[in-house]
């Protein structure tokens, strides 16, 4: 079973047993999770797409770890004007177990 969810104002399109890096969020290591903002379930070749979400679905999922992803450099520079900044940023994410879709 497929399902498509929404969080941290993104969509992912996740199956049983997949690992996604999802937004920060504040559950701890090692607890589990409901997503209830399903969007679509692909159930044995069968679609079911919600009008917004789908109706009694949910997926439920283990959070593995909390972490930082690879530094990214940000740079601002205006030409002519010795104006030069750099600086760095590493998002923080949240790594997820996704053990059951219900539909």
């Amino acid at each position: 079973m497929q399902a498509v969810i929404a969080t941290g104002g993104k969509q992912y399109w996740v199956k049983e047993g997949d690992i996604i890096r999802i937004e920060k969020i504040t559950q701890e290591k090692n607890q589990e999770i409901e997503f209830n903002q399903i969007l679509m379930v692909n159930k044995e070749g069968e679609y079911i797409i919600g009008r917004p979400l789908v109706e009694k679905a949910k997926a439920i999922g283990k959070v593995l770890k909390h972490d930082k992803a690879k530094k990214i450099i940000v740079f601002k520079y205006k030409s002519k004007k010795r104006y030069r900044k750099k600086t760095g940023h590493r998002q923080p994410y949240t790594e997820i177990l996704i053990e059951k879709i219900e539909a």
